[in-house]
């Protein structure tokens, strides 16, 4: 007889292996927060039998072989390991008493967990940590094992619509405009094309330079030594849905700019971008 099938490690791709070095090492932190109270129990069943637990990256080991490369196992998820419930209000105040205390709180507990200790690698590079007394979950992704756009997709799949429970929530796609033939939309089309070579081309030699010579001014809020291990602080923003929908309509496909320009500002840049990001993922 001959052995059963063993299936073999899967390497990591150079951008998971980009993620997982020291320098780069890159956790996501999502904050969700729910108007019902936390059920632990529902929400391990559910997650026993979700697609997540389908996903390969989301049920294997990170490994290293003999030579130091990072490979992909398959291996047994136990859920209450990942799975980590706070029963008590985090933070400094002893009761969050209004949505306002629930957020800081919450926040400063975000906050901690990007100076924490690396996710553990006896276990796949992943952990959801319920707050219960402030109605909030916490998703700590490891990027190595997905990109916005792939987890988004993937949380979708776990979730259900409130008006129909048999179906799935679904982002909108936005609709391209039909082809021209005449010669003006070829002219609009080609001009499209030029510009964007153009800005490629001035972005890349503009990263190279600063690579290579050009160095960010020092500011108030340049780090030191060790600047990785110091305290950190969120802060959010919010903006009425009606107040993005009025700019859009007052400057066609205008709202991720007007959001990037405000975030510009900020001294976290990957606050930029994820908001950029996010914004960019529903139609408006």
């Amino acid at each position: 007889m001959g052995n059963p099938k063993v299936e073999s490690d899967e390497p990591l791709t150079p951008a998971g292996r980009t993620f997982l070095q020291p320098e780069m090492y890159q956790v996501i932190n999502c904050i969700m927060g729910l108007k019902s109270a936390i059920d632990a129990d529902s929400i391990r069943s559910e997650i026993s039998n979700s697609a997540m637990l389908k996903h390969p990256r989301f049920s294997s080991l990170m490994v290293k072989d003999r030579h130091g490369r990072e490979h992909w196992r398959k291996t047994e998820v136990d859920v209450n390991r990942h799975v980590i419930v706070i029963d008590e209000p985090v933070g400094d105040v002893a009761g969050a008493a209004t949505d306002d205390d629930d957020e800081e709180a919450v926040n400063d507990y975000v906050a901690d967990l990007t100076v924490s200790p690396p996710l553990s690698t006896d276990k796949p590079l992943w952990e959801i940590h319920l707050l219960k007394a402030h109605k909030c979950i916490v998703f700590r992704i490891h990027h190595a094992l997905g990109d916005g756009i792939s987890l988004m997709s993937m949380l979708l799949q776990s979730c259900r619509r409130a008006d129909d429970p048999d179906q799935r929530p679904s982002i909108a796609s936005v609709g391209t405009s039909s082809s021209s033939s005449d010669r003006r939309g070829g002219r609009k089309k080609f001009g499209r094309v030029l510009k964007a070579a153009w800005f490629t081309v001035v972005f890349v030699v503009e990263f190279v330079l600063r690579t290579l010579w050009v160095r960010d001014q020092r500011t108030a809020v340049s780090g030191g030594p060790g600047v990785e291990l110091w305290p950190r602080k969120l802060a959010t923003a919010k903006f009425r849905l009606d107040d993005l929908k009025a700019v859009k309509r007052a400057v066609v496909n205008a709202v991720s700019v007007v959001i990037l320009f405000y975030f510009c500002s900020a001294p976290n840049q990957i606050t930029v971008r994820f908001h950029f990001f996010s914004l960019k993922l529903f139609r408006l």
